[in-house]
């Protein structure tokens, strides 16, 4: 095990340098000045040279790279010049709401996949699996933000069971103080029953909308997994020394069938919160997807370079997570990891 973990390790730190490299080239290559463009057109040239020494952008971009990399673990993250804040206080203020909705649209989506696909390995019939089968498939084929605005129009326009697009709290309600800026979790470490019931409603139809694909992908890949292990000679002889089906789903099939599901979860996590910024803008919730996408238009490098770094962190802790926990399932991959 513990050679997995520093093998994963070494291999994060890999990847999270990738990461920085990919995102601080790629807003460097796009076109425009950044200095220019928070300024505006008639800024006078001298201005923009000040600015662009602030920026650090008249230092070399290899030095720029480091600086980049030094500020972002040592805590100083630079100050927003599109929006005059510090990128500390915004992400504090935007990162947990998407990553509340983050966690939800995953938990929702991984529930219902696990739930849906042993259902129909179990019984095997044409509603019971068919229907399971067309779901996973509409979900991979649907749009996420088409499907939350159907969403919207059916659940607030025409029922009005769930609220509109009004954020994450209605106005009368005032938000949870709390050390995890999540609405739901610091509502319930408070005893606030009420306000986590109204931040559960508000959650509802993004998470919903996000979740779709994300239960598509891992129901057929749970579904189809469950299939090919019940045609293994293990499972026939289980089934062969009078063991009920679903003892031996319980205690061999799922066991071995879900480790993919949990190592595809760890990448399914991180495009989540890399990729609310459309369902983010249908139900006007105030993440950090609406956020980065200024920034990138802006060019304002140091929320968008934060922003991919701290997604980065999230996404190797997470699958790091998930390896420990596949080891643990499957004592052979620790050995393979070693």
């Amino acid at each position: 095990m513990t050679g997995l973990i520093l093998s994963r390790l070494v291999s994060s730190f890999i990847a999270l340098l990738g990461a920085a490299l990919v995102a601080f080239v790629a807003l460097r290559l796009a076109p425009g000045d950044a200095a220019r463009l928070t300024l505006g057109a008639f800024a006078t040239d001298e201005a923009v040279a000040a600015l662009r020494s602030e920026m650090g952008l008249d230092k070399s971009t290899l030095t720029q790279f480091f600086v980049y990399l030094r500020d972002f673990f040592t805590g100083d993250w630079g100050r927003s010049y599109s929006l005059g804040e510090p990128v500390r206080s915004l992400l504090e203020q935007r990162f947990p709401a998407t990553l509340e909705l983050g966690l939800y649209a995953f938990g929702m989506a991984f529930i219902s996949a696990l739930i849906l696909a042993l259902w129909g390995a179990h019984k095997q019939g044409p509603i019971s699996d068919g229907v399971p089968k067309a779901l996973g498939v509409l979900a991979l084929g649907v749009p996420q933000f088409w499907f939350g605005l159907v969403l919207l129009i059916v659940g607030f326009e025409m029922t009005g069971l769930f609220p509109g697009p009004a954020g994450r709290l209605p106005a009368t309600i005032a938000p949870p103080v709390g050390p995890t800026g999540m609405y739901t979790v610091d509502a319930l470490l408070q005893g606030d029953f009420r306000t986590f019931a109204s931040a559960l409603h508000h959650l509802f139809l993004p998470a919903l909308a996000l979740g779709l694909l994300p239960f598509g992908f891992l129901y057929r890949l749970l579904r189809a997994n469950l299939q090919d292990i019940s045609d293994a000679p293990f499972s026939l002889v289980a089934r062969a020394h009078g063991q009920s089906r679903l003892r031996v789903m319980n205690k061999t099939l799922l066991p071995n069938a879900i480790i993919p599901m949990l190592t595809a979860s760890g990448l399914i996590f991180g495009q989540l919160l890399a990729g609310s910024v459309l369902v983010e803008r249908v139900y006007n919730w105030p993440g950090a997807g609406m956020l980065v996408t200024q920034g990138v238009l802006q060019q304002d490098y140091a929320v968008v370079q934060v922003f991919i770094l701290l997604s980065a962190v999230i996404y190797i802790i997470t699958n790091l997570i998930v390896d420990i926990v596949a080891a643990m399932i499957d004592p052979r991959l620790a050995k393979g990891g070693a």
